[in-house]
């Protein structure tokens, strides 16, 4: 029984990216719907930033320091990110290479979608974990992942929708990422309970802060500055960074 509670609880955790996701059924007149995309990719990258720098890496390097001590700690830590910024990379060739007739706005949707699963697939077996132990603490937990999947949701479906015109494509998109929370959790249950530490979480998710903070400086927001609607850029990363430290706070 307390397995399936964990995996409900991580599931809805997972799937609130779809919620992100409706924002696409929003109608708007032609002509705001390139200020609409600036703001939402500004609003993206401020997330993605926000989250990286007020809670994957501080709370992970913290746990290292407390396991391992001060130098190893260094070392893990930035080996952690630097393959992340390289693993970042690596994807945005291979997406050049197998998607070249596609646009660049769906490129970003795609590499959003692949960074927020890398991302959501420890945040399973965290919140899995943390409910499985005790629900009261899985579900504070998820509260907090959710209200952050939420955005993240809308980074993925804007520029797919956008591209492809598909709300179809760009909700499927987004449930993939949001559905590999769940999908991560029980098979890491069933496979790697034994193995599963929490030093091995804070390195896949310093990993993940290196790949989401790369790709929000050189992927995304080359893209929000491309229409030259500075004052929405601007807007979108003030809302997105406000809500970062509303969850910051808050959770």
């Amino acid at each position: 029984m307390e397995i399936i509670g964990a995996l409900l609880v991580s599931t809805i955790a997972g799937l609130s990216t779809v919620l992100g996701g409706l924002v696409i059924f929003f109608k708007f007149k032609e002509d705001n719907i390139l200020k609409f995309i600036t703001g939402s990719l500004a609003f993206s990258l401020a997330i993605m930033i926000g989250i990286s720098i007020t809670d994957l890496i501080p709370e992970s390097t913290f746990i290292l320091f407390k396991n391992y001590g001060i130098e190893k700690w260094i070392i893990l830590s930035f080996a952690s990110f630097i393959i992340g910024i390289i693993l970042i990379h690596y994807l945005q060739k291979l997406i050049r290479k197998a998607e070249i007739k596609k646009s660049d706005l769906y490129k970003l949707g795609i590499l959003n979608m692949l960074a927020l699963i890398l991302h959501n697939l420890p945040e399973g077996v965290a919140t899995f974990m943390s409910s499985y132990k005790d629900m009261s603490m899985g579900i504070k937990l998820a509260l907090a992942i959710a209200f952050h999947n939420i955005p993240e949701g809308i980074s993925i479906a804007v520029p797919i929708y956008y591209a492809t015109n598909s709300k179809k494509e760009a909700l499927f998109k987004t449930f993939l990422s949001g559905i590999a929370e769940p999908i991560g959790a029980l098979l890491a249950y069933i496979f790697l309970s034994k193995y599963i530490t929490d030093s091995l979480i804070s390195l896949i998710l310093i990993l993940v802060g290196g790949i989401m903070i790369t790709l929000a400086i050189e992927g995304i927001l080359p893209k929000a500055k491309k229409y030259n609607l500075n004052k929405y850029l601007y807007i979108g990363m003030l809302i997105g960074f406000g809500l970062v430290l509303f969850n910051y706070f808050m959770f």
